[in-house]
């Protein structure tokens, strides 16, 4: 379990000496879901990158990120523990489903039985047992989504980010998605940042809500409509 809160602390990016976006101090507990929500172009996938540690050079960041009263604010991306959920879900072709989840696993798993019997545990929580040998384009989008989960589980991240991680669900398949992702990150105490357009995810998530109106203005940070 994580038990560690998600805190940013003066978060401002700016691009080419214009302010992108200024956040007020936010702290997302463990077990929380936040969702920001914000026209396109008013920076959310870029906050998510930068709480990744991934920011292109271009941008000018300020602020600290901090997990569990650590700051994070500048270790390389492999160390600071926060998983990603993008739209797509970013399977390599070339790996079997079980191939694809060790890829998440820790260094610290070591030796062929641990291993397989992570992989075998997380395939029966994805509800997908005896998947492991099939590759992943004879999945579902419902299911690569959970393999996708899963492997990001794996690597025992401390916090959550999704960047539009429902978007390319069809209707029926993404309220279960939004559950099972929201349940697993509950049960785990990671406390989850989403970026997303659809307000039904806000609903769903029952969280805070920050809002961020566009290039160069504040963001609000509101109770959520699901709260």
């Amino acid at each position: 379990m994580s038990g560690a809160a998600l805190t940013l602390s003066g978060i401002r990016l700016s691009l080419g000496g214009a302010m992108l976006l200024a956040l007020p101090p936010v702290s997302v507990a463990p077990g929380e879901i936040m969702t920001v929500m914000g026209p396109s172009g008013c920076g959310k996938s870029s906050l998510l990158a930068f709480l990744c540690g991934t920011l292109a050079p271009a941008f000018r960041a300020e602020g600290r990120v901090l997990l569990g009263g650590e700051d994070v604010t500048h270790l390389a991306p492999q160390r600071r523990r926060i998983g990603i959920l993008f739209q797509d879900d970013l399977l390599f072709p070339h790996l079997s489903v079980a191939e694809n989840l060790a890829f998440g696993l820790p260094p610290g798993v070591r030796g062929r039985a641990a291993r397989e019997a992570r992989i075998t545990a997380a395939l029966d929580d994805a509800e997908l047992p005896c998947f492991g040998s099939r590759d992943p384009a004879t999945l579902s989008g419902g299911q690569r989504a959970r393999v996708s989960l899963m492997r990001a589980l794996l690597a025992e991240p401390r916090a959550l980010l999704l960047d539009e991680a429902f978007a390319r669900l069809d209707a029926a398949l993404r309220e279960r998605m939004r559950r099972f992702v929201f349940d697993h990150a509950a049960r785990l105490s990671l406390p989850v940042l989403q970026v997303t357009h659809d307000l039904e995810d806000a609903v769903s998530a029952a969280g805070s809500l920050m809002r961020l109106p566009g290039p160069g203005c504040a963001a609000t940070l509101e109770r959520g409509p699901g709260s």
